[in-house]
């Protein structure tokens, strides 16, 4: 029985369950009448053809009570249409305990099989939803680490910078005062950032992280997320590789331009490098993926088995503090994730590179 018809009210599913029985006696009487005007002399295949419609009833219906009917239904209809003497019922015909036993049997077996298969699927999908649910609460505590601790240092360094202005400002020479509010900026455009990156976060809805998807242009949204990149980074140069080909792919197109600029956001900081960064696109007919390549320090080993868990991931021993992007890596698995897709990082044999899949067709209506 399907998961649909488990979650209708008591009535709705024996209602169904006897249409449902209604139609395929229907329906194998129908063939039954059929296949005795074309070889009436050959009448025992019949109870096959009635026999098939019990299995399919027994699988698709409520309880025991509607398989059982239709055994007996066509164990009767059997022996008045389709055995001498014809439209008269004899059960005392030789065999005909055994045919009604084995029937029932087939009936009360078929149902009781699926029954226990019900429950099987029921465990697995309680199982599933625990897991789901211990998924996302490592999530929000991923996320809530990491705002804490990205927020925190960004923002004692704006204090500490403008209080020392305010305080020692008479005493700073020029170039001192200009270092100083340098890094006010600094600090700044990096929260601004992480406020982008929390706010892309609330078009996530739910418990369930369910997000709303629409066909979009792959390559508008990849020219989108490097028209920002070259406002943010002037200098720094990318490398697009995107298929010829016209490809449309479900999703959410400000939550997707917001990884891509995460991801080349977290190459430029962290590499080490200021080579040309690539931007890959790759597509088969179930996935298209993206790789964000940079040629510089790469991924710390020590670092892989928790790189998307809200920790700064700073790969250069120069890079500030508070330029870890631990929330941002830690948003985009988020987001992926809602997206049904796949997020990897690891290094190659010049620098590290990041990977997002997406599925060509969302799995459930709902994120549609």
């Amino acid at each position: 029985m399907n998961q649909r018809l488990r979650n209708l009210p008591l009535w709705k599913q024996h209602l169904y369950s006897l249409l449902f029985s209604i139609t395929c006696m229907g329906v194998a009487t129908g063939i039954a009448l059929l296949y005795y005007e074309i070889v009436p002399e050959n009448s025992y295949n019949i109870p096959l053809i009635f026999l098939l419609a019990i299995i399919i009833v027994s699988r698709y219906t409520v309880g025991y009570w509607h398989g059982l009917a239709c055994c007996l239904f066509s164990v009767i209809w059997f022996n008045y249409r389709f055995t001498y003497p014809y439209f008269n019922l004899n059960f005392t015909l030789t065999g005909y305990p055994i045919t009604f036993m084995v029937m029932a049997a087939i009936a009360v077996f078929t149902c009781a099989m699926t029954s226990h298969l019900a429950m099987q699927m029921d465990v697995i999908r309680e199982r599933e939803k625990q897991l789901a649910e211990v998924e996302m609460e490592k999530m929000r505590a991923n996320l809530l680490r990491a705002v804490s601790h990205d927020l925190r240092t960004p923002l004692t360094g704006i204090i500490g910078n403008s209080s020392l202005i305010l305080e020692r400002g008479d005493l700073l020479t020029p170039e001192e005062k200009r270092t100083l509010i340098a890094h006010i900026n600094e600090d700044s455009n990096w929260l601004l950032n992480m406020v982008e990156n929390l706010l892309s976060i609330t078009r996530i809805k739910g418990d369930n992280f369910s997000i709303t998807t629409t066909e979009e242009p792959v390559e508008e949204v990849i020219a989108e997320a490097l028209e920002k990149i070259k406002r943010r980074y002037p200098d720094t140069i990318v490398h697009a590789k995107i298929p010829e080909e016209f490809i449309l792919l479900p999703m959410d197109a400000i939550l997707i331009e917001q990884v891509t600029i995460n991801l080349i956001g977290n190459a430029i900081e962290h590499s080490g490098s200021r080579d040309p960064i690539d931007l890959i696109v790759s597509a088969t007919p179930e996935t298209v993926s993206f790789t964000v390549r940079d040629y510089g320090v790469g991924i710390p080993q020590k670092k892989m088995e928790n790189l998307f868990d809200g920790m700064p991931v700073s790969t250069s021993q120069t890079s500030d503090t508070h330029k870890g992007m631990g929330i941002g890596l830690s948003i985009c698995k988020t987001i992926i994730t809602a997206h049904q897709g796949t997020l990897i990082g690891r290094n190659h044999a010049e620098g590290a590179e990041f990977t997002f899949t997406l599925p060509r067709k969302q799995q459930t209506s709902e994120r549609t």
